[in-house]
This record gives structure tokens, C-alpha cells and sequence, in this order.
């Protein structure tokens, strides 16, 4: 009876050991977790700045106005019958 009671201890330390500590272990997994939140919160930027990057692209595509406002704040582009005032802060 002894000997039953040794072999199923060793069994159970055993399978606790390989829960805490081996491969698919709850450490294991709390760190794929976290990784896994990371991603996410990584992915959630990304198409956030993409969905702005599209809007700006159908924005410049439909509409004529689009583009020469971005070319007249940067790149300082002046239609032949305007003047240019360049004002210069001390």
C-alpha cells in the first residue's frame, strides 16, 4: 500500500511539474498572452493610421481642391496671377 501511495505522489509531482514549468505551462501561456495583447494593441495603431492614410488618399483622389492646397502649403506653389509675401519672424 505504501508503495502505491509513493508511486502516485511521484505521479503527481510529476504532471504539476510539467503544469508549472514545461511546455504548454501556465507560464508559458501568460506570456504568449501578454504577447498576444501587444500584437493587438500594436494592430489597433496600424489600422487606425492606415484608415487615416486611405481617407486622405480618396480625400486628394476626388477632389482637385485637395491637391493644390497640399501643394501650395508644401511645397509653396503660387498661381501666375497671385503675389507672394514671404513674412519673416526675428
Amino acid at each position: 500500500m505504501k508503495t502505491l501511495w509513493a508511486i502516485l505522489i511521484i505521479v503527481t509531482l510529476m504532471l504539476q511539474a510539467r503544469l508549472w514549468a514545461g511546455e504548454g505551462s501556465f507560464a508559458q501561456v501568460w506570456s504568449l498572452e501578454e504577447a498576444v495583447a501587444e500584437q493587438r494593441a500594436e494592430n489597433d495603431q496600424l489600422a487606425a493610421r492606415n484608415e487615416r492614410l486611405y481617407a486622405e488618399v480618396r480625400n486628394l483622389r476626388n477632389e482637385q481642391g485637395a491637391v493644390e492646397e497640399r501643394a501650395r502649403m508644401n511645397l509653396g506653389l503660387i498661381r501666375e496671377d497671385e503675389t507672394f509675401f514671404l513674412v519673416v519672424e526675428n
